[in-house]
């Protein structure tokens, strides 16, 4: 009798999910992250790597007021595109809190301190590398298969928004780690950002046939005025490095023409570039715009950002929380250019008209 009611309790969980997907009760659309610190939720963790942001100040104004394993002060761009999905936020796939009805909301597969090469990182020890990001999303489709079947399974992830970010590491935990690096010696810059594109062009492809239909892609950021490289690497007059700056307008011009061709391949817009390469777009919004919040040394840009270390008291008034990322109050600016702005900043379209479009078309992608 008891293994009857299990089983019965069973089958009204699994048809009660199916119907809130299909139906759209208490179901945004979901999500599925991909990539670096930028948008890793806390799948580091879970990790023996030292490349993690579990403890204070980390956090500091993230609702609960702990450290979750974002590298901010607080949410970060998956939690803020969220938001605007009408979500809750996506756990990394690594939490045991995944399960269930939780899957129908997506996953974060980030992880900090990867890039676009496996050899990227290697001194955070270890990470989940972007292949591996691939296969626990694999391994997350046949769970959900369990609940809702296969193609309900695969009409959620088709019908799925998707954010990749990747490829700086490859440049500041690679390429420009140490002078006379390994892949500085086997390319020179723009060999090796070809390099690079062909690598994601791989990965991205991956992505599309486990069934990523609207899939947003940033590129790096001004890599060259963050403040560890500025610390590290910057000019006599607080100038931006001139190598990384070059690096960042190489690579991302090469992604925009790689996504461009790849939609075309495809023969529908399935892929979306953020360009989030010019340091003049948020200039006018901070007070502090070459200063991490938390850190220590020139531009608190070295090291990590620890208990120990100087933090600022007004964040909203920093562009950078850390030595490489962004605070919350950026990330906001971000996502809202990722929403609203036009196709010098994200192409072909941006995250409001997409939504649009899927919504009118009842979300046959």
């Amino acid at each position: 009798m008891a293994n009857f009611l299990v089983f019965t309790f069973y089958i009204v969980l699994v048809l009660s999910l199916a119907n809130g997907y299909i139906n759209g009760v208490d179901a945004g659309r979901p999500f599925f992250v991909f990539g670096d610190s930028l948008v890793d939720n806390g799948n580091n963790n879970f990790l023996a790597t030292l490349a993690r942001a579990d403890a204070p100040p980390y956090g500091i104004d993230y609702p609960t007021g702990r450290p979750t394993g974002r590298f901010s002060n607080g949410l970060n761009i998956p939690d803020l595109i969220s938001k605007e999905l009408g979500s809750e936020p996506t756990l990394p796939y690594l939490s045991p809190k995944l399960r269930g009805e939780k899957l129908l909301v997506g996953a974060n597969f980030a992880s900090a301190g990867v890039g676009i090469l496996n050899d990227t990182g290697f001194q955070f020890i270890e990470l989940i590398r972007m292949h591996k990001q691939l296969d626990h999303f694999e391994e997350y489709q046949k769970k959900l298969s369990v609940i809702i079947g296969d193609e309900k399974a695969i009409r959620l992830v088709n019908g799925a928004l998707v954010l990749i970010s990747c490829g700086g590491n490859d440049f500041v935990n690679n390429y420009y780690l140490m002078s006379n690096s390994l892949r500085s010696r086997q390319y020179d810059l723009p060999k090796f950002v070809n390099y690079l594109i062909t690598e994601y062009k791989k990965i991205l492809l991956r992505l599309y046939d486990l069934g990523a239909r609207r899939v947003i892609v940033t590129g790096t950021g001004p890599m060259g005025c963050v403040p560890a490289e500025l610390a590290l690497r910057g000019g006599p007059n607080d100038e931006c490095s001139a190598e990384l700056e070059r690096a960042a307008s190489l690579y991302n011009s090469q992604l925009f023409k790689m996504i461009v061709e790849l939609n075309r391949e495809k023969g529908s817009d399935v892929f979306f570039i953020v360009r989030m390469d010019e340091k003049g777009d948020f200039q006018t919004e901070f007070v502090e715009t070459k200063e991490a919040c938390c850190g220590q040394g020139p531009y608190n840009g070295i090291g990590l950002c620890t208990l120990a270390s100087n933090i600022c008291q007004n964040r909203e008034d920093y562009l950078f929380w850390d030595s490489f990322h962004p605070s919350e109050k950026a990330n906001k600016l971000i996502v809202e250019k990722i929403m609203t702005a036009s196709t010098e900043f994200i192409y072909p379209m941006n995250l409001s008209t997409i939504l649009a479009l899927d919504s009118k078309n009842n979300n046959t992608i």
